[in-house]
């Protein structure tokens, strides 16, 4: 990498939020006996204490060293928090048993301590409906294995199911009530229709929705006892009671239940137990941790269980066949590893593939070849997937899915933390102008702004001490947490925006270097005026000054609108050049761009036009460096071009497998559009010429394997404004690198290309992406990079011991001797 200057920042204390929750989609039941399933991930969603979900996808095949990548981000209520999430399948019957199912198959729901379930709409990023529970705050959520009811465990002792069917949510049953809190609460096997004929033969909806019926479930309660419960008549078939110490109430804060109907609960006394659910009697007990038990979690073959907590140990317990004259051939549970992998407490665990408590003769079979992934989250904010192949897997070569090493079981395998980022949805909530040194961090419900002072020659800085200075603090009026935020080039111009609204403010500078915000008050009724008129929203899910600052671009929260507003002076009121619909229209397949259509043409019809358009989310936007092109890119991988000068639609892109996580112009030719995906490749787009050259093809075919296969998903994407020969500049939370983006001669490297076709054995040639290939690795972890001018970079991080510093103190067991 060539020498610049770099503002090496730590002033910024952004804080991550806490994870509180995980969870991943059930599979669809079989309604044949098991079948062998192929490889497929699903979405992870993790809930945080701020009250936002992250939706995250499988950035690659079978296996993808950068693992999940956070797609979408469901901004929740301020203020709020997540502490159950469940996922229910929307339409169990139309999906093929046992396939991973997309976000549009799912429903998701969550409840964050009060008494309201919510119901989220993921393709809209809001709440869809809510309901109370009428018992109080809800302590725990379950769904059932057919996806027509959910289980709430609430804080006046009752369970309460909703019912889901056909995509409605109401109140269907309430179990008799209990002397205390419902804590826990899991649904015991389902079971299936004998008459198997009837099943293959009979195409009836209704025969299909009664092939499985539920017969049990089982809760973890305040007082010291689990209960399991008749579905039908809802009252309690058996207690079964914990220990206890010295009279005190023993808390069963996890159970879970295998197919095979075996019950494992978790409790605050640090035992993990096995209970038999026929006689209901307690079958082990292991003094597993130190403390709480929080959560647990079951191997999809159903012969391990992972159990976590307060003592920040991951155990591992095998289910293993023993052998004794008097019993003869027998399986009991080993508690056979334990690992430390997270500094504080271990709020949630999930696994992929999911277990499904189904009886041995409809078991899911997965591939034996392909370890299963155990992901983990807790109060240190960083998810942690972690190979988890059985010991016995060692006798077959097994793949390792995230590539950290060869070992792929529980005990010997290479866990990988999954960086947080600052912002919703893969953003960056920290905004650079680049003209006025500016840095600005958004939050929950607020912002700061911090300025960078310039150098003297004697390498000083000028003022303040550390050569920066805080500018601003603002607490902002808002419903749901801060979306996105931005602040023009000259510093001139903010704008910051939640759900429903986006404030715009002027940023006036006194003498003495501060800044004062003056909001625009009319400026959420101009943007309401351009959106339909049933539209009460004006926020923003993204914004974009142009490089003059005349101009700001905003993908609207609700609408999957495209606002170019004048800005104008401080003085005069903005106003709405155009509004785009264009990631609204039904010119794509399966929200894929069809080939062959350039995606600038006008719908043909009014019936097209008013035909029900596409829920998507725009969240990534772009301005060339001479004011001329914008482009913007939804999560259906679709990328849009307009030409702000004649503020037209340009052309559309053909869509990738996947949305692109970040997307730049060149400043030395403003027509080179370069897109960085997840799984770090990346595309190079003239937008000019509507096409994608024949050398920015010959780049992106020949990355080096030390981009593509580094562990951190690249985060952004940033040219020096005077870097000459180009480069771009790409970084990830743990490294930098620069990618050269020069011509190559065409016909060389199409000989080349022809000779490997043909077969021909020798040597290749060195791609040009890897001349003078340097990762750099000593900025951790990154929270934004950008360029305040020419060979002037700032890298703004946030050291890790910072970040746990502010946590309360981990538990610890004073071990006597050490």
């Amino acid at each position: 990498m060539d020498a610049v200057a770099v503002h090496r920042c730590r002033f910024v204390d952004y804080t991550p939020s806490a994870i509180s929750a995980i969870a991943f989609p059930p599979l669809p039941l079989p309604r044949t006996s098991s079948t062998k399933q192929p490889v497929q991930y699903g979405t992870l969603a993790v809930g945080h204490a701020n009250g936002n979900i992250d939706l995250c996808q499988w950035t690659g095949g079978v296996q993808s060293p950068q693992a999940w990548s956070v797609r979408t981000t469901l901004s929740g209520p301020y203020p709020s928090k997540v502490d159950s999430l469940a996922f229910a399948l929307r339409d169990p019957n139309s999906l093929q048993s046992g396939a991973a199912p997309s976000p549009g198959d799912l429903r998701l729901f969550s409840s964050g301590g009060g008494s309201e379930l919510l119901e989220w709409d993921m393709s809209r990023g809001c709440v869809r409906r809510t309901i109370s529970s009428q018992g109080g705050s809800i302590w725990s959520i379950s769904v059932n294995p057919t996806s027509n009811a959910i289980a709430l465990g609430c804080e006046d002792g009752t369970v309460r199911l909703l019912s889901i069917a056909n995509d409605t949510l109401t109140h269907s049953r309430r179990f008799d009530r209990v002397k205390c809190r419902v804590l826990s609460i899991a649904w015991g096997p389902p079971i299936p229709r004998q008459t198997q004929t009837a099943v293959q033969n009979d195409s009836s909806d209704d025969e299909d929705e009664e092939y499985w019926t539920d017969s049990w479930l089982v809760t973890g309660g305040s007082d010291s006892s689990l209960r399991k419960w008749d579905v039908k008549t809802g009252r309690v078939i058996d207690r079964m009671g914990t220990d206890k110490v010295r009279g005190e109430r023993t808390l069963v804060w996890a159970v879970s239940v295998l197919g095979d109907g075996t019950i494992i609960s978790g409790d605050s006394m640090g035992l993990v137990k096995f209970w038999d659910s026929r006689t209901c009697t307690q079958l082990q007990s292991f003094q597993a941790h130190g403390a709480d038990v929080l959560c647990l979690t079951i191997d999809p073959t159903g012969t391990a269980v992972y159990t976590s907590g307060v003592d920040q140990k991951i155990t591992q317990f095998s289910l293993v066949s023993t052998s004794s004259a008097e019993k003869g051939r027998t399986r009991r549970w080993v508690q056979t590893s334990s690992r430390r992998m997270h500094s504080h407490d271990v709020r949630a665990l999930a696994m992929w593939p999911p277990h499904s408590a189904l009886p041995a003769s409809h078991q899911l079979q997965f591939p034996a070849d392909v370890a299963p992934l155990l992901v983990s989250g807790g109060l240190d904010m960083s998810i942690v997937v972690t190979p988890a192949a059985l010991p016995a897997s060692t006798f077959l070569k097994t793949i390792n899915p995230i590539s950290t090493s060869m070992h792929c079981t529980f005990e010997d395998s290479y866990h990988r933390r999954i960086p947080y980022s600052t912002g919703p949805s893969s953003t960056s909530a920290i905004h650079v102008a680049r003209s006025a040194r500016l840095v600005c961090c958004t939050r929950d419900a607020g912002l700061e702004i911090w300025r960078i002072l310039e150098r003297r020659s004697d390498g000083e800085s000028s003022q303040a001490e550390g050569g920066w200075e805080k500018v601003l603090d603002m607490e902002l009026n808002v419903h749901t947490n801060v979306l996105a935020g931005a602040i023009s080039d000259n510093g001139q111009w903010l704008v910051v925006s939640d759900l429903y609204e986006s404030k715009l403010f002027a940023l006036i500078s006194d003498s003495d270097g501060s800044i004062k915000p003056k909001r625009i008050r009319g400026f959420p009724a101009i943007l309401r005026a351009q959106l339909p008129p049933k539209s009460t929203s004006s926020g923003g899910l993204a914004f974009q000054f142009t490089p003059d600052s005349s101009k700001l671009v905003i993908s609207t929260a609700a609408g999957s609108f495209i606002l170019v507003v004048d800005l104008g002076s401080t003085q005069d009121q903005p106003r709405v050049l155009r509004r785009f619909d264009h990631h609204r229209n039904l010119n794509s397949t399966k929200h894929r761009a069809v080939a062959g259509r350039s995606g600038d043409e006008e719908p043909q019809s009014e019936e097209e036009a008013s035909a029900v358009p596409i829920s998507t989310s725009i969240l990534r936007l772009a301005t060339s460096f001479d004011g001329q092109w914008l482009a913007s890119s939804d999560v259906h991988g679709r990328t849009h071009i307009f030409n702000l000068d004649s503020v037209q639609h340009h052309c559309l892109l053909p869509s990738f497998p996947q949305p692109a996580q970040s997307i730049c112009f060149d400043p030395s030719r403003p027509s080179i559009l370069v897109l960085a995906f997840p799984d770090n490749s990346i595309q190079i787009f003239d937008v000019e010429a509507r096409q994608f050259p024949a050398w920015g093809k010959e780049i992106s075919d020949n990355l080096p394997k030390r981009l593509t296969r580094t562990h951190d998903h690249v985060l952004g994407a940033v040219f020096d404004p005077a870097q000459k020969p180009r480069a771009v500049l790409l970084w990830g939370a743990t490294w930098l690198c620069k990618i050269k983006l020069e011509r190559t001669d065409p016909g060389a490297r199409s000989g080349q290309r022809k000779r490997r076709r043909d077969g021909d054995k020798s040597p290749k040639m060195e791609p040009v992406a890897d001349d003078g290939l340097r990762m750099i690795t000593h900025y951790r972890p990154i929270l934004h990079v950008d360029f305040l001018g020419p060979g002037e970079l700032v890298v703004i991080e946030r050291p890790l011991v910072d970040v746990l510093a502010a946590l309360p103190p981990a538990y610890f067991a004073h071990k006597y001797g050490t």
